[in-house]
């Protein structure tokens, strides 16, 4: 279908040149516009119908990109990216060569921070107000912020500071009762510490015992009670004791709500935050009926809302570790698992119906995930921290400090390692291999396969101190799979032996390597040994020693960074050793990749099969 209005609008500027009275129209057309064109494609859909109407009343009453619009994730930018001269693109949405899923300062003036991660938008706004007002400018800056990413403590950390001082900022909190997952702790029951205590629980419970007795007064009372409850705290408590001016609560959908507001927080000093009621989906009713779901999906059918099949297909790793978990807690009542605001996203959602009393989300929050668990490990249970590789980076000094240096039991399940494709360099899972192998007491796995995956979550619980199980996105190689069983602590495993010299391959890029070292053979080109590495630490010394031919190749296969990945330290290993043969590190190079479909970053970085290939045939001819 056509959107005549919606393809009038090539940039803010066409945008302030339609009259109030059209942009219900425009916001219609746009929720359209965004079902039908991301249902080949997939991508976070319900985020950004949520907040059309908001990111329309900005545009049309801020002028960016003077004014600094700053979008917190960036899940909910796609409205943003269409009203400055991105309408174009969005059929390339995530895709190699297209626009990038999040907001990115090389791709628009009108990006003018980068996102991916949460709760970073009020840091970088107030960032941008303290430069704005030291070089003498005069321009507005405004954080757009969802109650999900309120959760992160550094959030609050950027409140604090710039409540505590003057200059202009206006920070917008997007509350849609929603993150990733619904809303957990005290911010999404703000009134629960005054409706709870004492004295007004037994006020109530006497009110109540009287008021039985008086027909109708009951229904009267409640509505008082609700009346009462915001003379006792305002909405706007916290946010005035952290030094904003709070105004709100609005209809994030009502037009006439925002504008006559957003025209008066324009005209104000100081830092304010204004709190605007929206609705995550809003327009689409599968997104609204189940808005966790939607929250990011791959291509669906925009008439029906469901998912396009994906038949054939084994199941994802994400959901073999969830499916394993659940089953060893039914053996082990010390396991709890712990998800940072992503249950569905990590696999939990099975855990979470069958162990229900030792499923924790702690929120958006991974520095406080990673310290909890290190109090649970502590007090004699079994926790497991699921969060994605990228996210985990967030809570590296809990890791060292909280986990390591006291060798508590802690398993942390990186989902995600490595290429992750369409969300690109903020979600690639590329540095925890070099991040993690540097600490003492830290045991870290990789399987190169489902059942290996279910392995090692059983050798985990075995091990007493810290392990991280490092595993990739997206589905498995389809092998059978049987009950898990412990490995042989620090082993690798044969799985070819041949005189050409010796392939070492890490988790993900294992069958591949499996795979080109067969068809070298078959072709009668050369055979390689290849060992799975399996534990990256302890690093298998005696194994690769005695594999290593001192004149013939080494050559390591690792879906992570080239920098400080396991490659430079068996190559330490092999050289003090007195190796001298010629040596390969097929490994993420020192650089940030695109977006993009995973397989073809994997080609381009020849860490596919073909690429492995032709690496080692390079070696022998």
């Amino acid at each position: 279908m056509g959107y005549p209005l919606l393809e009038s609008i090539r940039s803010p500027e066409d945008l302030k040149r339609l009259d109030v009275e059209r942009l219900p129209e425009l916001a219609l057309e746009m929720r359209q516009y965004l079902v039908e064109t991301l249902a080949p494609i997939g991508g976070h859909l319900g985020a950004g119908l949520g907040v059309i109407e908001l990111t329309i009343a900005l545009h049309y009453l801020f002028d960016s990109p003077e004014d600094k619009i700053i979008w917190d994730v960036g899940h909910q930018a796609y409205p943003h990216k269409i009203l400055t001269g991105r309408l174009d693109g969005m059929p390339t949405l995530r895709q190699s060569g297209g626009l990038s899923g999040f907001t990115k300062r090389s791709e628009s003036e009108h990006d003018p921070f980068g996102a991916g991660h949460a709760s970073t938008s009020i840091s970088a706004a107030y960032g941008f107000a303290w430069a704005r007002d030291l070089l003498h400018q005069h321009h507005h800056v405004i954080a757009v912020i969802g109650d999900g990413a309120l959760t992160g403590g550094m959030a609050f950390e950027a409140l604090n500071h710039a409540g505590g001082n003057r200059n202009r900022l206006l920070v917008i909190l997007n509350d849609n009762e929603m993150s990733i997952a619904p809303n957990v702790g005290a911010l999404s029951s703000y009134l629960a510490r005054i409706i709870t205590g004492r004295q007004y629980t037994n006020a109530k419970e006497t009110a109540k015992r009287l008021l039985e007795k008086i027909p109708g007064a009951m229904d009267a009372a409640r509505r008082l009670e609700e009346h009462v409850k915001g003379m006792i705290i305002p909405p706007g408590a916290l946010f005035e004791e952290l030094g904003f001016r709070y105004i709100g609560p609005i209809d994030g959908h009502n037009f006439d709500h925002l504008l006559p507001t957003l025209r008066n927080c324009r005209e104000l000093d100081g830092p304010i935050l204004l709190h605007v009621l929206t609705r995550k989906g809003l327009g689409f009713s599968p997104a609204e009926e189940d808005p966790e779901t939607w929250h990011g999906l791959g291509p669906y059918n925009p008439e029906t809302g469901k998912p396009l099949p994906s038949t054939g297909k084994p199941p994802s790793y994400t959901e073999v570790f969830g499916e394993t978990l659940a089953d060893l807690a039914d053996e082990d009542p010390r396991i709890v698992a712990i998800t940072a605001a992503m249950p569905g996203g990590t696999g939990l959602s099975r855990f979470r119906r069958r162990h229900a009393d030792r499923f924790v989300d702690v929120g958006i929050a991974e520095q406080h995930a990673v310290t909890f668990a290190a109090g649970l490990a502590a007090a004699g249970l079994r926790p497991v921290v699921a969060i994605y590789s990228t996210f985990m980076q967030r809570a590296y000094d809990q890791i060292i400090h909280d986990v390591c240096i006291q060798n508590l039991p802690v398993v942390f399940c990186m989902d995600r390692a490595g290429i992750v494709g369409a969300d690109g360099a903020t979600h690639t899972g590329m540095f925890d291999i070099a991040f993690m192998r540097c600490l003492p007491n830290m045991t870290i796995l990789a399987p190169k396969d489902e059942q290996e995956l279910r392995d090692m979550l059983a050798t985990a619980f075995e091990i007493e101190g810290p392990v991280a199980i490092r595993y990739p996105r997206g589905h498995g190689i389809g092998v059978a799979l049987r009950e898990p069983a412990c490995l042989p602590f620090g082993r690798s495993e044969l799985l070819h032996q041949g005189d050409a010299g010796l392939v070492i391959a890490v988790g993900s890029r294992v069958h591949d390597a499996l795979s080109a070292v067969r068809h070298l053979e078959q072709q009668g080109v050369a055979s390689f040994t290849l060992l799975n590495l399996r534990f990256l630490k302890p690093l298998d010394d005696s194994s690769i020693l005695s594999h290593l031919q001192p004149d013939k190749p080494l050559v390591i296969i690792e879906e992570g960074c080239s920098c400080g990945g396991i490659g430079e330290q068996i190559a330490t290993l092999a050289l003090q050793a007195g190796w001298s043969g010629p040596f390969r590190h097929l490994a993420m190079p020192d650089r940030f990749p695109e977006h993009g479909a995973a397989h073809e970053i994997l080609h381009q970085l020849g860490l596919d099969r073909d690429g492995i290939q032709s690496s080692l045939e390079s070696l022998v001819r």
